[in-house]
């Protein structure tokens, strides 16, 4: 197991300098924004633009970028957008907002998720079940920006019941408070929908599955109740796939919130990034587009080892 870890390590790291290249390269080979002098420190760019080598070639610039970062942690400064500000600092100050309403949506997820799952495969084949199965189609078909549009309008703008854009933190008080979680929930159902959904189909089909097993009437026949079999058996070799879900599926809303933070006015990082990319500030791209390929990449190396801890039967890179 434990090389096995460190060869996944390595393999992440080569994958994600290897489309830190790709992307450092596509875009440099775009037209390079003028900078606007209203609101800026021109010479203060210009003088970022020098230490990044910006009249290089691009290979060298390549270098200087990877060489301020590995000595300095410097991902250099706003030009386009928060214009002389540091990157990194910038992406932690709006980082909070993300990880928060994802955090909410996913932990309201997991345990609707898992009980319509559950149930839908204790009722499998009968009227509850064609139900659930019927609206987890529906919502795994529909993209989470459709249902933030749908709820944007019907419970903010009709019933008036939040407000159609995040508080900001002066209002709210805490990112912690309940104004501000009130604010943020249409945000937080809009991601929840197809997660609920994910979860609850995953859970059906291997609860069914396993629900069908010879050791399940084994446990039966040895005096266990249905509902001690379910809980003790069942339900925990469910688990092995389900588990790992949980990682990917936060990782999945994550990116999944580019979107839907521009449409609530959430100053989170989705959509720093998606600004970067309709203004071409370069320093910010590159930082947002390593910050999601490096979480893509661990959360997948975290998938794996999870199968080995939750069943030990399970022995990743073993050759028998």
């Amino acid at each position: 197991m434990g090389k096995y870890i460190i060869k996944r390590i390595l393999l992440m790291f080569l994958t994600l300098f290897i489309i830190m290249t790709m992307c450092f390269i596509l875009v440099k080979l775009l037209p390079l924004p003028a900078i606007r002098e209203m609101g800026k420190d021109v010479n203060l760019i210009l003088a970022r633009r020098e230490k990044m080598g910006y009249n290089r070639p691009i290979l060298v610039q390549y270098y200087l970028f990877l060489r301020n970062i590995v000595t300095d942690w410097d991902w250099g400064v706003g030009e386009q957008m928060y214009e002389s500000l540091n990157v990194w600092s910038v992406m932690m100050q709006k980082l909070p907002y993300t990880i928060l309403v994802n955090l909410y949506s996913i932990l309201l997820a997991i345990p609707l998720g898992i009980g319509f799952g559950i149930y839908a495969a204790l009722k499998k084949n009968k009227w509850q079940d064609h139900l659930i199965s019927t609206l987890v189609m529906v919502f795994i078909s529909v993209p989470s920006y459709v249902y933030a549009f749908l709820i944007q309008y019907f419970l903010c703008f009709k019933l008036g019941l939040f407000s159609l854009q995040l508080e900001t933190l002066r209002n709210a008080g805490s990112l912690f408070s309940w104004k501000m979680f009130s604010s943020m929930l249409p945000a937080i159902l809009s991601l929840s929908f197809g997660t609920i959904a994910n979860f609850t189909r995953y859970t059906r089909a291997e609860l069914s599955e396993v629900l069908t097993g010879d050791y399940m009437l084994l446990a039966r026949t040895k005096g266990l109740t249905k509902a001690q079999a379910i809980s003790r058996h069942a339900l925990r070799n469910a688990m092995v796939v389900i588990v790992p879900m949980i990682m990917a599926e936060f990782i999945a809303i994550l990116g999944g919130s580019l979107i839907t933070e521009n449409i609530f006015g959430i100053p989170g990082v989705g959509s720093l990034y998606i600004t970067s990319i309709n203004v071409r500030d370069y320093n910010f791209f590159m930082a947002m587009s390593i910050f999601y390929t490096f979480i893509g990449l661990a959360s997948g190396i975290v998938n794996d080892i999870s199968y080995g801890i939750i069943d030990p039967r399970i022995r990743m890179g073993s050759k028998k």
